[in-house]
């Protein structure tokens, strides 16, 4: 089910942390979501309510889940994993069919090559 979460592969660089680096992106990102929720007064804005004695709202997974990829071949290993998840949850009939996938551009860039 691809509604309560995502896959992502993102590259640290230069001489940034991968720590901070994905700390920096989940607050950013959450605090992004929580104020469109809040301006569109969404009922969904209820769901992440936590009232945790250091946050109000939960909006992504504490510790989740970053693994390095070293090597090609575990990279496309995961690249497919990720592309066809939305396929897995009926989203979709090809990975590059579903909206929010870098399947698409991939299969636009097989076709033309780079600009």
């Amino acid at each position: 089910m691809m509604d309560t979460h995502f896959h992502l592969i993102w590259q640290v660089m230069g001489d940034h942390k991968r720590e901070d680096v994905q700390r920096d992106f989940l607050k950013f990102t959450s605090q992004q979501i929580l104020k469109l929720l809040r301006n569109q007064k969404s009922p969904l804005l209820a769901r992440l309510r936590v009232d945790a004695y250091d946050r109000k709202y939960q909006v992504w997974e504490r510790n989740s889940l970053a693994i390095e990829l070293r090597t090609e071949k575990f990279f496309k290993q995961k690249m497919d994993y990720t592309h066809y998840n939305p396929v897995e949850a009926n989203l979709c009939k090809f990975p590059e069919e579903y909206l929010y996938s870098s399947a698409r551009f991939m299969k636009r860039m097989k076709k033309t090559g780079p600009s």
